[in-house]
């Protein structure tokens, strides 16, 4: 209990569908324990991955976010999940048909040239490190073929329907973060996962996203009743470098920090190093 609130209490769920830069599924379980277990509607409007929503299963949400591709990748799962299944098997035996990395390359190619959720969805599973990355200028995605095997189409298919069975209670739609908030009513819980500036600006829209547009949402939630929970920058440097951020004061009534293991982002760039100086540690903001 904290200031009258009873705490979620969420099972693990490790079962990831898509790869992406600040994934949360290892440890989604913590961070939804310090939700509410009186949510009318959770909300949450960077959806990424969807470990989070997946990991809490609200009978009623609403997940959104600005990217076109990734949210034509949610929807599709909602609507017809056989056809995000066959996505995958269609490009994994493209894929496998040509010497490694031609196939992943002519996929990355057709989705540079008109990017779409069926080519996104194999590249986030076989790209290098699982790290999504996009170019500022023009979005183009960058990320080389991975060492790894992409796991098979019938192991995606199991998890497709795990996660359709996990998100039955959940609305998508492609909108930005400001008009997702503004549709919380009081009562409802907003759970917000931006990139984070000091670390994710490859992501996709990563690199215009303005932590002060997102405060400014948050402060007029709250003034309605509706709770918001943020993650964000921490500590990085295993403990060493305390990510400073500009957040009004008295907005958030509790802080938290969540081990979050070895930076992902630099597992791709120092490649066979034990990082053991690069833990890194979110920090959970909660207005309630």
């Amino acid at each position: 209990m904290f200031y009258g609130t009873e705490f979620q209490h969420v099972a693990p769920f490790r079962t990831q569908l898509l790869k992406w830069v600040g994934n949360k599924q290892r440890f989604a379980h913590q961070l939804a324990s310090y939700f509410p277990t009186d949510i009318r509607t959770y909300f949450e409007p960077f959806l990424g991955s969807g470990a989070v929503l997946a990991a809490l299963q609200p009978r009623q949400a609403i997940g959104s976010d600005a990217f076109g591709p990734l949210m034509e990748i949610w929807t599709t799962l909602a609507s017809d999940p056989e056809q995000v299944v066959q996505w995958y098997r269609t490009r994994y035996d493209e894929y496998s048909a040509l010497e490694k990395p031609e196939g992943y390359e002519r996929i990355k190619a057709r989705y540079n040239a008109s990017p779409n959720g069926a080519d996104l969805l194999f590249l986030c599973r076989s790209c290098y490190g699982g790290v999504v990355r996009f170019r500022k200028s023009d979005g183009y995605m960058s990320t080389p073929c991975g060492a790894h095997t992409p796991i098979t189409p019938g192991s995606f298919a199991q998890r497709a329907q795990i996660w359709r069975r996990r998100l039955v209670g959940a609305t998508f739609i492609k909108m930005d973060f400001s008009e997702a908030m503004q549709r919380a009513e009081s009562g409802d819980l907003i759970y917000c996962d931006p990139p984070y500036t000091q670390s994710q600006t490859i992501l996709y829209r990563g690199q215009g996203f303005e932590l002060t547009r997102l405060m400014d949402e948050i402060v007029t939630c709250k003034e309605r009743g509706v709770r918001v929970a943020l993650s964000i920058d921490g500590k990085k440097k295993s403990g060493r470098v305390d990510c400073h951020l500009d957040i009004p004061q008295g907005l958030f009534e509790r802080e938290v920090f969540v081990d979050c293991g070895r930076s992902m982002l630099r597992r791709f760039q120092r490649e066979g190093e034990s990082l053991e100086d690069e833990v890194v540690h979110d920090r959970l903001l909660l207005t309630y």
